[in-house]
C-alpha cells in the first residue's frame, strides 16, 4: 500500500515495448524532500522509469503513486511534477524572464504574477541580471540554471532531472552539482535525478537506486552503496574495486575465511546464503589497502610492485601477488610519506583495513 508521506511509490512497475521488457517488476519508495538518484549504465531502464513518473510513458503493469494518489492514468500536464531535460528545451524567441514565467502562466496565473514568480526563481539561481537576455546569449551553465528556474517556478511537488549536467564541462558540472543540492534543500522539493555518473550520484544524493538491465540492483545511501555493495554489478559499477574470486573455507563468529587463487587467505564479512565451499567474488576498495616492506600481521599477502601511476591527488600502485591475483592499491598523495611508495620490482606485503573485504552475491 502506498504511503501518503512518500513523494513517490513505485510498485511492481513493468514497461514493455512489444516483446522487449525495459523495466522488470521495479518497486521503490522516494521520500518527501529527498534528493533521490536513479543510477546505471545506458539502457538500464532509469530514464524509462523517470518518463513513467512524468507520464511520458505508460505503465505496462504495476502502479505509481504520488503522495498516496495513483497517477499512472493522469496525463503529464495534470501531474504535479516538472522535468528538466538534458537539452534544456528553452524557447529561443523568449527572453530569460519570459522563459521562466511561461509555466506559471500556463497554470492560470496572470502575466504580472507569473513574472513576479519568475524574478524570485531567477534570484534563487543567481541570474537576476540576465532576465532580458535570450538563451543564445547565455553560456551552457547559465542556460541550465534558466531551465531549472523554469521547472521550479510552478512549484511542482516533484522535480525530475534527466541527466541535466551531461552537456557541461567537468569543472562546471562539479560546481552545478553543489548548486543543485543547495537548490533542493532551499526549495524543499523532492528531486529525482537520473545519471550514469557514479561520482555525481555519490556527491549529490540522499539515496541511490542502482539499476541494470531493467532491474533494481541495490537501494541505499551513498555510503551504503559504496562501502557495502550487494552484488558484483554494484561493486564493479560504483567506483574502483579489486574484484577477486574466492572460495569460502570457513565461517565463524560472523566472519568468513576465504581463499584466493594461489592459496592466499583473507578474512571477509559473512553473507546470508553464502556457505562453506561456495566460489564467489569479493570486493576490496583500493583505498582500504596499503602496502609495506614487512608483514604487519599474519594475514599480510606477499607480492611484487608492478607499476605506480600518478593521478594527482592519489598514487595507484599495481601489486602482483606471488602465485596469485593482482591488487590495486590507492595511496593519497598526502599519505605517501607515512604509508610508503615502493618502486616497481620491490617486494612488498599487501595489508588491508579490518572489514575492508566484502563478500558479494554473484
Amino acid at each position: 500500500m502506498a504511503r501518503q508521506d512518500n513523494a513517490i511509490d513505485v510498485r511492481n512497475a513493468v514497461k514493455r515495448y512489444g516483446s522487449f521488457t525495459a523495466l522488470k517488476e521495479v518497486s521503490l519508495s522516494i521520500k518527501d524532500n529527498e534528493f533521490f538518484t536513479l543510477l546505471g549504465p545506458s539502457g538500464c531502464g532509469k530514464t524509462t522509469l523517470l518518463r513513467m513518473i512524468a507520464g511520458f510513458e505508460d505503465v505496462s503493469h504495476g502502479s505509481i503513486h504520488l503522495y498516496g494518489q495513483e497517477i499512472e492514468n493522469l496525463p503529464p500536464n495534470q501531474r504535479p511534477v516538472n522535468t528538466v531535460f538534458q537539452s534544456y528545451a528553452l524557447f529561443p524567441h523568449l527572453n530569460v524572464l519570459d522563459n521562466v514565467a511561461f509555466g506559471v502562466e500556463m497554470k492560470g496565473a496572470s502575466q504580472s504574477e507569473a513574472r513576479s514568480k519568475a524574478r524570485q526563481m531567477l534570484e534563487l539561481v543567481q541570474l537576476s541580471d540576465f532576465s532580458a537576455r535570450k538563451p543564445s546569449q547565455l553560456s551552457g551553465g547559465q542556460q541550465q540554471r534558466v531551465a531549472l528556474a523554469r521547472a521550479l517556478a510552478p512549484q511542482p511537488k516533484v522535480l525530475l532531472l534527466d541527466e541535466p549536467l551531461s552537456a557541461l564541462d567537468l569543472k562546471l558540472r562539479k560546481a552545478m552539482q553543489l548548486e543543485l543540492k543547495h537548490l533542493q534543500r532551499e526549495t524543499g522539493i523532492t528531486f529525482i535525478f537520473v545519471t550514469h555518473d557514479q561520482e555525481e550520484a555519490l556527491t549529490m544524493s540522499d539515496r541511490i537506486a542502482v539499476m541494470s538491465a531493467g532491474e533494481l540492483q541495490q537501494l541505499g545511501t551513498p555510503r551504503e552503496i559504496y562501502e557495502s555493495p550487494r552484488n558484483v554489478f554494484v561493486a564493479d559499477f560504483i567506483g574502483e574495486t579489486n574484484l577477486l574470486t574466492v572460495v569460502v573455507k570457513e565461517i565463524r563468529d560472523g566472519n568468513a575465511i576465504c581463499q584466493l587463487d594461489g592459496g592466499h587467505e583473507l578474512h571477509c564479512n559473512e553473507v546470508a546464503g553464502i556457505g562453506v565451499g561456495s566460489s564467489v567474488h569479493l570486493s576490496l576498495r583500493p583505498e582500504r589497502v596499503f602496502i609495506s616492506d614487512k608483514p604487519r600481521e599474519s594475514k599480510s599477502l606477499q607480492g611484487k610492485v608492478s607499476e605506480n601511476i600518478f593521478i594527482g591527488t592519489d598514487i595507484t600502485t599495481i601489486v602482483n601477488l606471488t602465485d596469485g591475483p593482482t591488487f590495486t592499491v590507492r595511496t593519497s598523495n598526502s599519505d605517501r610519506g607515512s604509508k610508503g611508495i615502493f618502486e616497481p620490482g620491490s617486494d612488498v606485503y599487501v595489508n588491508m583495513e579490518p572489514g575492508a573485504a566484502r563478500l558479494l552475491i554473484d
